[in-house]
């Protein structure tokens, strides 16, 4: 059995649930632990007792530790790419790939440690200096999802501790494999005890525990809408209340337009909607097509995808892997049943799919004459199903574009300067994407949305320091100039 870490140790409980691998249901990866309230309870007090040090540790201590972090993680990649595809189910090179990615996070956020930077300033009154500066925020909660199992984690993980935080990670109960093998480096590389600990387990524990602890100033999540809805609710509820980061889902439009280049358009549309199995927040489900283009794009769409190669994750040549588990298939199946049933055409895929070994295998699945009213074309399926809806023209799509409770990333394939501009500038999201996949960002800039797919300060980049950590504004009179300025009543 794996263990958690806990103040320092790795620490066995007398719970465990085995890691099966999507691909083949028959291959269990390991046993991992699963914590009690206790367990949770022991974590959140050793990093409240570490954190007084932590925070006023040496920076280049800490971008040491971030550093090794990063470069162990990248020398690593294809061993902990192989463990993220077999746990989670995407491609092996999807995989790899986000490896690398989580590996660069680290690196990036060693180096913040020693960009950090404050404002020293004049102050309108005579003799007085002002200093404004970030101080970490406390012990921090992170909650994180199972389709990213080590970029999402390694996104929260690094900020927290480059600003000076103390951690206490809960991954999802899907994919502990990779949160292990993360937490395992970050302990090589010589994190004090207490700063940095794993707790794996259910969220109705685990988390539960995260969120009532007064010990915990923060929590950042990433998950549901319903779940982050109850979070948002119990950290404002809260004595005192916790600061408050939450990541939500989308339900991410890809406009192309008649002057497109149908390539790149068909490209994105099916990148974004259907690699990594549609399992991503930023994927492109809606298609908002207008009428002069739209059935030349549905039938080079239809083509490419009857081409894609869905299997084992690990496989030589797979382009689609399975779905993640039972629950999520039987979700993306309901949705199909659902789409159908709303009087949408399914026009590909959709089918269940065997393979050499038993697994979650589902053909990705197009759905034609959708309107934007459909539930289909308004709740996050989060799998491999995707729809089209026609519209006359860019205005009209705009407007469909728009017209969703969820803000997270918008995209628009276009050869039209005039268009693409209006479109960055007038799409309701938080991440907007010119002939790109809606799917697909880069690790030094800020990620996340606006409406319901998002709340609180964006996530990565230098922008992460908006959540990890708090100002303070400091005034100095010198003594030496004189009498102290007087202070205004109204002040």
């Amino acid at each position: 059995m794996k263990p958690n870490y806990i103040a320092g140790e790795w620490a066995d409980t007398t719970h465990a649930a085995p890691n099966v691998n999507p691909s083949n249901t028959n291959d269990v990866i390991d046993e991992f632990a699963r914590a009690e309230a206790a367990d949770a309870e022991r974590a959140i007090a050793a990093a409240y007792g570490a954190f007084p040090a932590w925070s006023r540790s040496s920076i280049q201590k800490r971008h040491d530790i971030l550093k090794a972090v990063g470069d162990e993680i990248i020398a690593r990649k294809d061993e902990l790419g192989r463990l993220l595809s077999r746990e989670e189910g995407k491609t092996l090179p999807e995989g790899v790939g986000e490896v690398v990615r989580a590996g660069q996070i680290f690196q990036f956020f060693a180096g913040e440690c020693l960009r950090m930077a404050g404002d020293k300033v004049p102050s309108v009154r005579p003799n007085v200096d002002v200093e404004i500066t970030r101080e970490p925020v406390g012990v921090v909660g992170l909650i994180t999802p199972w389709n990213f199992p080590i970029a999402i984690p390694a996104w929260k993980i690094a900020p927290a501790l480059a600003y000076g935080n103390t951690v206490v990670f809960k991954p999802a109960e899907l994919v502990p494999g990779s949160a292990h093998a993360l937490s395992e480096i970050i302990v090589r590389a010589g994190v004090p005890a207490g700063v940095f600990n794993l707790v794996m387990g259910r969220g109705s524990i685990v988390g539960e525990a995260l969120l009532n602890s007064p010990k915990v100033s923060a929590i950042s999540f990433t998950g549901s809408v319903p779940t982050g809805r109850r979070v948002a609710a119990t950290c404002i509820a809260a004595d005192p209340m916790k600061k408050l980061q939450l990541e939500m889902g989308g339900k991410n439009p890809m406009v192309v337009l008649d002057d497109a280049d149908l390539n790149v358009a068909v490209d994105c549309a099916v990148n974004g909607a259907f690699f990594s199995t549609g399992q991503r927040c930023t994927a492109s489900s809606r298609l908002i097509v207008t009428e002069g283009v739209h059935d030349r794009f549905v039938d080079a769409l239809t083509e490419k995808m009857r081409g894609l190669v869905i299997d084992d994750a690990l496989k030589a040549g797979t382009q689609i892997g399975p779905v993640v588990d039972q629950n999520q298939l039987d979700q993306d199946l309901s949705y199909i049943r659902i789409g159908q049933d709303e009087g949408a055409k399914l026009v590909c895929g959709g089918e269940l799919l065997n393979r050499d070994n038993p697994g979650f295998y589902l053909a990705p699945a197009l759905f034609t004459d959708v309107d934007n009213a459909m539930r289909i074309a308004r709740e996050e399926i989060f799998g491999p199903v995707a729809t089209v809806t026609r519209v006359r023209d860019y205005d009209e799509a705009l407007m469909v574009a728009n017209d969703t409770p969820f803000g997270l990333s918008s995209g628009i394939c276009t050869t039209s300067l005039k268009h693409a501009s209006h479109f960055k500038r007038n799409a309701e999201a938080g991440m907007v994407m010119v002939n790109l996949p809606t799917a697909g960002v880069d690790y030094h800039v800020p990620f996340g949305g606006r409406k319901g797919s998002s709340y609180g300060p964006r996530e990565q980049g230098r922008y992460a320091a908006e959540f990890y950590t708090t100002v303070k504004t400091a005034y100095t009179f010198d003594g030496n100039t004189g009498e102290p300025p007087k202070t205004r009543s109204s002040e």
